[in-house]
């Protein structure tokens, strides 16, 4: 629990800090990685620091935190602080670096906002860092342990067994443990880190879903081709993926983490999904079929194209090896060609859709705040939708989860 002095002190000051964070991430990370460039060595993605998406996730994340704090004194965002601490264990992040971190973020802002960081505001906003820090340290090494995982060796070799040509975009890439021991436990709905080494020598991390069910004897990684869109870099590591990786090369993986999985419920199922989104979704599917799951489960899905569509006769498979299964799909272009199919984009209109049923979305941030909307105005209750999202949680670190 945040003290009452260090309280009344986040209150004034919060919207003068919030003002300034962005501008303070921004001076965070670039302090941090001229004097220390090792950590962009498989720690931090190059990408998401060109975009700008991790100074906005992490600015977010610290001002959710603490008007979380001062809202409800005692309690901190659960689900909020549950994203964050398996996007870190999935990294290996370390308890010593949260004081590497707290050295450059606290520099920043004594830089960004000057003489109005007095002793006073510094001890708070300190008392704030640690209260997130200690909480995320906590649940990191509690899934660490459950994970049966040494965050300083996090990282294991697999083999790729075969790839698969998804789509002209998307490929997967079946894997088995290097040294021939056993997969680590998974969850339908969880994601790996995967290291890959790029031409200049440094590492570059990504996670991907799992696309396969969890006791599968082989795991499976589907990669989208992410390209360069409107002067954005393109995607580093999976364009490596694309062009390296082949049957008999080797990837190097961390254990399965993530908190966005499959519950073992009878309840109603909808899993909505569009694009890349569709991984996750299929491990879902593949677990039900592999447990004769008999729960009512809707899957839908938005692509440009059925060629586009990834995965798409793995659904089309194990939906009609559920008994109270049924698929229904939305494509841009090209709808005729595949039976059944909708054109235009995802329109939740007019479809039955049980108002107890859990939800799971997963997709481009703007995909998911449509579709979340079309839900609330259906009768679905918010606490029945969860998401998932590849690379910092930007929906949730401003405060819309």
């Amino acid at each position: 629990m945040i003290s009452l002095q260090s309280a009344a002190v986040i209150r004034t000051t919060l919207p003068m800090v919030g003002e300034a964070l962005d501008e303070i991430t921004e001076r965070f990370y670039g302090t941090m990685f001229a004097e220390q460039p090792e950590l962009l060595d498989g720690l931090f993605n190059r990408g998401n620091q060109a975009s700008g998406e991790q100074r906005k996730a992490l600015a977010g994340s610290i001002a959710v935190f603490a008007q979380a704090l001062l809202a409800e004194p005692g309690t901190r965002p659960g689900a909020l602080l549950s994203r964050i601490a398996h996007k870190h264990a999935a990294l290996g992040v370390t308890e010593d670096q949260y004081t590497i971190v707290h050295k450059y973020l606290f520099r920043a802002i004594g830089e960004v906002l000057g003489d109005a960081v007095t002793a006073e505001v510094a001890s708070a906003w300190d008392e704030v860092y640690w209260l997130m820090a200690d909480a995320l340290i906590a649940q990191e090494t509690r899934l660490y342990q459950e994970a049966q995982v040494d965050p300083r060796h996090p990282w294991r070799r697999w083999t790729v067994v075969e790839r698969r040509e998804e789509t002209p975009d998307v490929a997967s890439f079946l894997l088995r443990p290097a040294d021939d021991g056993p997969l680590p436990a998974a969850r339908a709905g969880q994601y790996v880190s995967v290291r890959v080494l790029m031409p200049d020598g440094i590492h570059q991390t990504r996670q991907y879903s799992v696309s396969n069910a969890p006791g599968d004897r082989l795991r499976r990684i589907t990669v989208k081709r992410v390209a360069s869109v409107a002067g954005a870099p393109e995607g580093e590591v999976s364009n490596q993926l694309h062009r390296t990786v082949r049957a008999g090369g080797e990837l190097t993986l961390s254990a399965p983490f993530g908190d966005i999985v499959l519950d073992d419920t009878d309840t109603p199922l909808v899993l909505v999904s569009a694009g890349i989104g569709c991984t996750p979704m299929v491990a879902m599917l593949e677990h039900l079929a592999a447990t004769a799951s008999a729960r009512p489960v809707r899957v839908l899905h938005a692509d440009h194209a059925p060629a586009d569509h990834a995965l798409r006769a793995d659904t089309r498979r194990l939906v009609a090896q559920l008994p109270y299964a049924r698929a229904e799909f939305w494509y841009e272009r090209d709808a005729a060609g595949e039976a059944g199919a909708r054109t235009g984009l995802m329109d939740l209109d007019g479809l039955d859709l049980p108002a107890d049923a859990d939800v799971y979305l997963c997709g481009s941030l703007p995909f998911m705040r449509a579709v979340r909307a079309q839900l609330l105005r259906a009768g679905v209750p918010a606490r029945h939708i969860r998401y998932e999202v590849f690379g910092p949680d930007l929906w949730l670190a401003h405060g819309e989860g």
